[in-house]
């Protein structure tokens, strides 16, 4: 029985005796029919009638006859007899719920041509994305893949998600984008399909080659993944060389020469090496470009187009970034297949670690030397956690380890001007522990794996936030907490509307004297067309090319 009653404000009838008898006869109608529904001009006496009226039904339902339950509106619905039925509806409609949210999470869903995986913010797209046999991996031994190719990842519990959705793609062949931070697994991710891609190509393979491929933007992240990728090798017998900068080019002449399967490098130690005959590229087929957006910033660009070039034009194009700027998606255009996978996991634009508790602290320029003593004196008092020390400028990261040395601080640097051998030496010291104080440049603030890292200090803010957001990564990996502290000068006040973006969108605290510097967002420039440019959405529609026919055949 559904009883619906508005209460109007009360009205002066002169006829009161007529109005009561009227009343009466409408409330003994609506009680015969119980769909009626009809708006009642009640006096204060036939509302507290009324109200004891409804109290003594609403007691007389409590006992089982009628349940009243509250409606999204707010008017209270009485359902007669029929609460047994209401709730074993609502059971079925929360099964049903539940089935969907199960499906959702183990399957992902599919939304317009995407497959969405809401328990690890995954988005695959590109053509096919869906089909059955590109389900992502849940366990390595779903691969199929030989064990002694899976030796590698004996110490993992499962595959990480870019790993899971990546190997079906590229076992199968598929050119491939995955968009996803660093310390996520990117570099077996490429590494294993690479080694299965070489061993299919070994049946007919003569020559002494290489089959693969992996250009890299920093020396230090080019010696990461060789030495990943030659321990995965071992158990296969997969040769990998590692061609970088900085050190003498008659061993890794004489690797070549040798033969080897996998050729990791950056782009100008490469570039060098075939120009002088030592590396021949013409039967590369599986291509990986790793840090592909680092790559482009620091200038690689017309090297990479010269090394791809070169390579066989049947070939498998890989591609991992941590971002997805136009210029990166302008490259895998030229190069890739017109419909090639792409994985993003997490987001595509650039965001602060959640793990990293950030402090920034606006200061004078000539205090920062005294205010890191201090810091160090709080975060690193054991000397032994690790801490690690951005800086901006070659000069100065010397300058500052040599000012920490003279205060009794056991620190090593790492730039761009310190000889190779100098550099790795000091990045194996600060791995292992020996000293776990560090100096760097932006050479390490993207793609190093280093373990344990407790504290990252920016004595010197970088020249973009994107670097910022890649410097403070290094710490609060794996799960872990971690603390960033940064330095904030006047000089850096262009930069202050992104910081505080930054900080605000991982809910940390912004401090009263940064926002002094105000908010305002600049326009990032093209390095063509500066500021006066529009920039061209990825996913805008391609050109077409129209063709007109002959006038001289028109009738």
């Amino acid at each position: 029985m559904v009883a619906k009653q508005l209460d109007d404000e009360p009205q002066t009838l002169t006829n009161s005796a007529n109005y009561e008898s009227k009343s009466h006869k409408k409330h003994k109608r609506k009680l015969e029919d119980p769909e009626a529904e009809e708006v009642v001009v009640e006096s204060k006496k036939e509302k507290k009638k009324k109200k004891k009226q409804k109290q003594k039904q609403e007691q007389e339902g409590s006992n089982g006859n009628t349940e009243t339950l509250n409606g999204s509106d707010g008017n209270a619905e009485i359902f007669d007899g029929s609460a047994e039925l209401y709730e074993k509806k609502e059971k079925e409609k929360k099964m049903r719920e539940n089935t969907v949210e199960e499906q959702s999470l183990n399957n992902g869903s599919v939304v317009n041509g995407e497959v969405k995986e809401s328990s690890t913010n995954v988005v695959v797209t590109g053509k096919g994305a869906n089909e059955s046999k590109y389900k992502a991996l849940t366990k390595f031994v779903e691969s199929g893949l030989p064990s002694e190719v899976l030796e590698c990842c004996k110490n993992f519990e499962k595959p990480s998600p870019i790993q899971s959705h990546s190997w079906p793609f590229l076992l199968d062949g598929r050119d491939f984008i995955g968009i996803a931070k660093t310390g996520s697994g990117k570099t077996l991710a490429f590494g294993i399909p690479a080694i299965m891609h070489i061993m299919s190509k070994r049946k007919s393979k003569k020559s002494k080659n290489p089959v693969c491929l992996v250009l890299s933007p920093t020396r230090e992240l080019a010696q990461q993944i060789s030495d990943v990728l030659c321990e995965a090798g071992k158990p296969t017998g997969v040769q990998s060389v590692c061609l970088y900068g900085g050190v003498d080019k008659h061993h890794q002449k004489a690797s070549l020469r040798s033969g080897v399967d996998i050729v990791i490098g950056t782009p100008g130690r490469l570039q060098d090496m075939m120009e002088m005959g030592a590396c021949n590229l013409k039967e590369v087929s599986f291509v990986v470009l790793d840090e592909a957006d680092r790559m482009l910033d620091l200038g690689f660009e017309p090297a990479v187009r010269a090394i791809l070039s070169q390579t066989c034009s049947v070939r498998q194009m890989v591609m991992f970034s941590a971002t997805w700027p136009p210029a990166v998606h302008q490259l895998a255009q030229e190069f890739m297949d017109p419909n090639p996978i792409k994985v993003v996991v997490g987001s595509e634009d650039l965001a602060a670690n959640h793990d990293v508790m950030q402090i920034v602290e606006v200061l004078e320029d000539r205090a920062r030397d005294e205010r890191l003593q201090c810091l160090l004196e709080k975060y690193h008092k054991s000397r032994r956690n690790r801490v690690l020390v951005f800086v901006l400028y070659k000069k100065e990261a010397s300058r500052v380890e040599m000012m920490l040395q003279k205060r009794g601080w056991k620190a090593v640097s790492i730039s761009g001007d310190k000889q190779q051998h100098a550099r790795t030496k000091a990045l194996s010291l600060f791995k292992d522990g020996s000293c776990p104080l560090m100096i760097a440049t932006d050479v390490a603030a993207r793609g190093l794996d280093i373990p344990d890292v407790e504290v990252v200090i920016n004595y010197s803010f970088p020249l973009t936030t994107e670097d910022y957001v890649h410097r403070i990564g290094r710490t609060g990996r794996a799960g872990k907490k971690g603390v960033a502290h940064t330095f904030f000068t006047k000089d850096n006040k262009g930069l202050s509307g992104e910081l505080i973006n930054v900080l605000r969108e991982a809910g940390q605290t912004v401090p009263a004297a940064l926002l002094n510097f105000g908010t305002h967002v600049k326009k990032k420039e093209s390095k063509l067309y500066g500021a006066h440019f529009r920039e061209i959405d990825a996913n805008a529609p391609k050109a077409t090319k129209i063709k007109f026919g002959d006038s001289d055949n028109e009738d």
